[in-house]
């Protein structure tokens, strides 16, 4: 059974590449996405103040909506398809997953079962931190992600 916890969030401003991507192409996505956005942040003197995201808007079907980037501590200049946005303040429900990525399923069923259990109202965005570098770290079995979903 995993953790799940009430957090209360401040947004966050975030250098991103957002796109609707079909589901098979999320991996090469992803990685497109981090380097793209890595070298903007880099070319404007700044740094990452926090890992790697991933963030859903609704629920994924064949294709997905979905912005990938890094934190930061202040908004970029949009530059080359990397765009200022924001992770949005407030209320959340969160739970830390550890293991490859493709069993997260089961973890956010059971956030959603707690949301049910709880009366919390799923909001339109939710977001996973990846808090472990699959290049630093070969074994999935000890991979961490932060999965973050605020409420409405």
């Amino acid at each position: 059974m995993t953790e799940i916890r009430i957090v209360d969030l401040t947004e966050q401003h975030t250098a991103v590449v957002h796109e609707q991507v079909p589901m098979a192409e999320l991996t090469s996505f992803f990685a497109r996405a981090f380097e793209d956005a890595m070298r903007v942040i880099r070319a404007q003197r700044d740094a990452p103040v926090g890992p790697p995201f991933g963030a859903y808007h609704g629920m994924p079907g064949e294709t997905v909506d979905v912005e990938a980037g890094f934190p930061v501590a202040a908004p970029i200049t949009d530059t080359g398809g990397v765009v200022a946005s924001t992770l949005p303040g407030g209320r959340a429900v969160e739970a830390l997953h550890v293991g490859p990525y493709d069993t997260m399923t089961g973890t956010y069923a059971e956030i959603e079962a707690w949301m049910a259990e709880h009366g919390a109202t799923p909001g339109p965005v939710m977001w996973e931190s990846y808090l472990t570098d699959p290049g630093n770290e070969p074994d999935p079995s000890t991979w961490r992600t932060l999965i973050v979903w605020p409420t409405a």
